[in-house]
């Protein structure tokens, strides 16, 4: 599989994207394949309400291929995705998603791109970006967790009953020091891409409450998120989308004109 070049300043999802994600239906299921493609790579794309950089439109693809364990689509998406995205910020995806959604699912998608990257030549650097050592991460994970929620997440770790402190002492080391304080990703990117896996996963409403709120805090809109949403829809269906729109109304107290 080739990596397909394109002119950065053109819209990436053309006849190229449909032909690499669909190839192997185009002989099978030619009424599919135009369907879906007038669908995602026409209709959605062009659609006025949303109002997304190609950056993001990638990370949250990629993110929700992570999300809902689509394996087949997210290794498709790839050769396109390196187009907008650093080899560097793909990996960082997928170091964060395991803190979401768990070794179980993430281990395979490192699998199918640990092995693009070899058959493509993809250089990646080799540079370190973790930033936490043992000895900082409950600090400089309790400072990420405070930029993003607010001060309300001071001394976090320490909160809530004995029996269960270790997890809160796991989440300020393990999610936010490890992770979140890595180079490669901002927090407003990395809030996207959270939002992406939790909305994808589904069954995480509590959770994604938190994170549509820390999403807004750092500046993702609530028009950004729908944006997000909407062009999530092709690939995770309607009814964790519809889902996802839900919640982002009742956080933000958006009520619909009738």
């Amino acid at each position: 599989m080739n990596i397909i070049n394109y002119n950065l300043g053109e819209v990436t999802m053309n006849n190229n994207y449909r032909e690499q994600m669909l190839s192997n239906l185009e002989t099978t299921d030619k009424e599919f394949v135009e369907l879906f493609s007038n669908f995602a790579f026409n209709e959605v794309i062009h659609e006025a309400n949303i109002d997304l950089d190609e950056k993001s439109r990638f990370l949250s693809i990629i993110a929700i291929c992570l999300g809902c364990g689509a394996k087949d689509l997210y290794k498709n998406t790839l050769s396109i995705a390196l187009n907008i995205l650093q080899p560097e910020e793909i990996k960082e995806i997928l170091y964060q998603a395991t803190a979401y959604l768990g070794l179980a699912k993430t281990l395979r998608f490192f699998n199918i791109t640990n092995k693009f990257f070899e058959e493509n030549s993809v250089k990646i650097s080799i540079k370190i970006r973790t930033i936490s050592t043992k000895y900082t991460r409950r600090k400089l994970g309790e400072e990420a967790q405070i930029g993003i929620f607010g001060e309300q997440m001071k001394n976090f770790a320490n909160k809530g009953s004995d029996d269960v402190k270790h997890i809160n002492h796991w989440l300020v080391d393990n999610c936010f020091g490890d992770y979140y304080t890595r180079k490669g990703l901002n927090y407003k990117e990395r809030e996207l891409i959270t939002f992406c896996f939790l909305y994808a996963q589904g069954n995480c409403e509590n959770q994604l409450k938190a994170h549509i709120q820390a999403n807004l805090r750092l500046g993702n809109t609530r028009e950004f998120l729908v944006s997000v949403i909407s062009n999530g829809i092709p690939y995770i269906g309607y009814p964790r989308s519809l889902n996802a729109l839900n919640i982002l109304n009742e956080v933000t107290n958006f009520k619909k004109e009738n």
